[in-house]
């Protein structure tokens, strides 16, 4: 099948650490060496990335000292600027270094909590002078492994604690980030904090500036914990907290595989991608923010498969993109949500100035509705399914 190229116009994005990963795990070490930062900005523009991403220390290694950051990040801002790539979002490692073995923001020693902070804000500083809009914040190591080792309720006030004054930071110098937490239920902690998009949107209620706040929902963790990523990314753009996104690729509840866009639950990648580009058939709205990739090459790539297996996820995604408009499009696919109702789903129960008391009032909603009747109709979703089916593979 036939797609375009990748163009700056598909905003996709790459993080530092994807594409540099070289291949370790916790079973062996790394199978590639290190790829130069400029080389990562050179290859992604050739390859028609949009914009790279990166923690602190994917771009400066962690302890250097203040003349070897400014020299890295001055090539980086080179390359930025002789390649034309962005620079959409920014993070910040708080889960490599054994210091924060027990959490940053939630670790029990009030001063690494101080320390945490300032490395937060050092690399914020940085991230609005490269012109990111948008901050993630993944608590890997927020959590614990045994439930008599911290009061949860005590944790999520210091989390909160720490969103509050960096949100308050950024406003106050001006940056005008936005700030998305992102969900994962377990690794490497045995169970982390705001483990899934439901959690984090229902701790985002609780801060001093939650129009700031939303979530960076990655498709591999939603899936290792067995959950419907397409459902909770239209419940984050439905409550307007769709602020960034990961995708990856992931075979069920496992570890964290972060395989290519796709290579994974292709199925689902559909529906995925359908939400993001065209919003719910309902009218439901549409995703406009970069679409970052957030996996690893194959541990058996070499240091060439790298730049194949990224310009994979783009073109996963464009044929991803080109098969929903063609299912959208599809009369038979029309015709079958017009037969399962799907349309009527968008209809109000109440119509306009109705109150309860005219439901009340109305014997035809209860008192004369026909619930045999209405339990003997089909929804014909089948239909539908295979329809979406036949559409992915290309069938029609």
């Amino acid at each position: 099948m036939a797609v375009g190229a990748p163009t700056p116009q598909d905003k996709f994005t790459f993080g530092l650490w994807t594409v540099g990963w070289p291949g370790n795990d916790p079973f062996g070490p790394v199978t590639r060496g290190p790829v130069d930062v400029v080389e990562s900005v050179e290859r992604l523009a050739e390859l028609g990335a949009y914009g790279v991403t990166f923690h602190d220390d994917d771009l400066v290694p962690f302890g250097s000292d203040d003349a070897t950051r400014d020299g890295i990040i001055a090539r980086f801002k080179d390359a930025l600027e002789r390649t034309g790539l962005k620079v959409p979002m920014a993070t910040t490692n708080m889960f490599s270094h054994p210091v924060f073995k027990d959490g940053a923001f939630t670790a029990s020693d009030p001063a690494l909590r101080r320390y945490s902070l300032r490395k937060i804000m050092r690399n914020m500083d940085l991230a609005a002078e490269l012109g990111a809009e948008t901050y993630v914040m993944w608590g890997g190591r927020e959590g614990a492994e045994t439930d008599a080792a911290k009061d949860v309720q005590v944790a999520l006030q210091r989390y909160k604690e720490g969103i509050d004054l960096l949100v308050q930071y950024s406003e106050d110098q001006g940056y005008g980030l936005r700030f998305a937490l992102e969900p994962k239920p377990n690794e490497p902690r045995g169970d982390i904090f705001l483990p899934t998009i439901g959690h984090a949107i229902a701790f985002i209620s609780t801060l001093e500036r939650p129009d700031l706040v939303g979530i960076n929902p990655e498709v591999g963790h939603e899936q290792m914990a067995g959950m419907n990523m397409v459902h909770g990314v239209a419940q984050a753009l439905w409550q307007g907290k769709l602020f960034h996104i990961d995708l990856n690729g992931q075979h069920g509840p496992k570890y964290d595989q972060d395989f290519v866009f796709g290579h994974g639950d292709v199925k689902s990648a559909f529906f995925l991608v359908d939400l993001l580009e065209n919003g719910a058939p309902g009218g439901g709205e549409a995703y406009t923010g970069p679409r970052h990739f957030d996996y690893k090459p194959y541990r058996t790539d070499d240091p060439a498969d790298v730049w194949e297996s990224a310009a994979a996820n783009m073109r996963t995604y464009l044929l991803l993109k080109e098969r929903a408009a063609a299912f959208r499009a599809d009369p038979e696919v029309q015709e079958a949500q017009r037969a399962s109702g799907a349309a009527d789903l968008a209809r109000p129960a109440l119509a306009d100035g109705e109150t309860w008391k005219d439901l009340l009032a109305d014997r035809s909603a209860f008192e004369e509705y026909d619930v045999e009747a209405a339990a003997r109709l089909g929804k014909h979703y089948t239909r539908l399914d295979q329809l979406a089916i036949e559409h992915l593979l290309g069938a029609r």
